[in-house]
C-alpha cells in the first residue's frame, strides 16, 4: 500500500469517527433529556434505582446495552455542546471527562500532549492517571503486568519466565528474593530440592548454620 492511499484511508476513517462521535454524544444528550443529571430529591438509593430503570428502558428500546447508554449520558454531562472539540473522538472526550475541574477539563481537550497534534486514548488515559492499552514507560509496563498477574495462572507463568532470566532476577532486592524463596519452599518437594542445593554450597550452608 502506498503512503498516499494510507493517508486517504485515515482521512476517510476520521470522518467516520467524527460522525460516530456525534452519534454517541446525541445518545448521551437524549439520555440526559430523558433522565437529567441534576437531583430531583428523594433518597439516594431510590434516585439511583429510578435512573437505572429509566436508562435500562431507553437502552432496550433503542437496542443498546444499559452500560452504553449510562456511559454516553455521563460523558454528555461532562461536555456541554460548546466545549466539545471537533476532531477529538468521543472516546478521548469520555476519558478526559474524568478530570474533575470543569475549566481544567475544557482546557485540556484543546491541548494535546507536547509534540503531538492530536489526542489519543492512551494519551488521555495518561492525563487522568489511568492504565494505558499500549504501555511505553517502564512504570506503565509494570502496571500492565500487575493487572495481568491478578490471574494466578498468568502469575505462575510470569514468575517462571522471570526465574529463567538471571540478569533480570539479579535486580531484585535480597529481601524480595528471600520472600519468594520462602513462599516457594512451603511446598515440601521444593523445600527438599532447595535444601539439597544449599548443602552443595558449603560456604552458604556455614553462614546459615552460624546465623542459627
Amino acid at each position: 500500500m502506498t503512503r498516499r492511499r494510507y493517508d486517504e484511508i485515515v482521512s476517510e476513517l476520521r470522518d467516520v469517527v467524527e460522525k460516530r462521535s456525534k452519534g454517541q454524544f446525541r445518545i448521551g444528550d437524549r439520555a440526559l433529556e430523558v433522565e437529567p443529571a441534576r437531583s430531583r430529591g428523594g433518597a439516594p438509593g431510590e434516585r439511583e434505582f429510578s435512573v437505572q430503570r429509566t436508562l435500562t428502558e431507553l437502552a432496550e428500546d433503542i437496542g443498546l446495552k444499559y452500560s452504553s447508554v449510562r456511559n454516553a449520558r455521563w460523558t454528555a454531562s461532562r461536555w456541554p455542546q460548546e466545549h466539545r472539540q471537533p476532531g477529538v473522538s468521543y472516546t478521548v472526550h469520555r476519558i478526559l471527562g474524568g478530570i474533575e475541574d470543569d475549566e481544567e477539563r475544557y482546557a485540556a481537550v484543546k491541548t494535546p500532549p507536547e509534540g503531538k497534534s492530536r489526542w489519543t486514548p492512551d494519551d488521555a488515559s495518561r492525563r487522568v492517571g489511568r492504565q494505558v492499552e499500549n504501555p511505553v514507560s517502564p512504570q506503565e509496563k509494570v502496571i500492565a503486568i500487575h493487572s495481568l498477574a491478578r490471574d494466578d495462572e498468568v502469575t505462575a507463568r510470569v514468575t517462571g519466565d522471570l526465574l529463567r532470566r538471571p540478569k533480570a532476577a539479579t535486580k531484585f532486592p535480597a529481601e524480595e528474593k528471600a520472600r519468594v524463596v520462602e513462599e516457594f519452599t512451603r511446598d515440601e518437594r521444593v523445600a527438599t530440592t532447595a535444601a539439597t542445593n544449599l548443602l552443595r554450597r558449603p560456604d552458604v550452608a556455614f553462614k546459615v548454620m552460624s546465623a542459627c
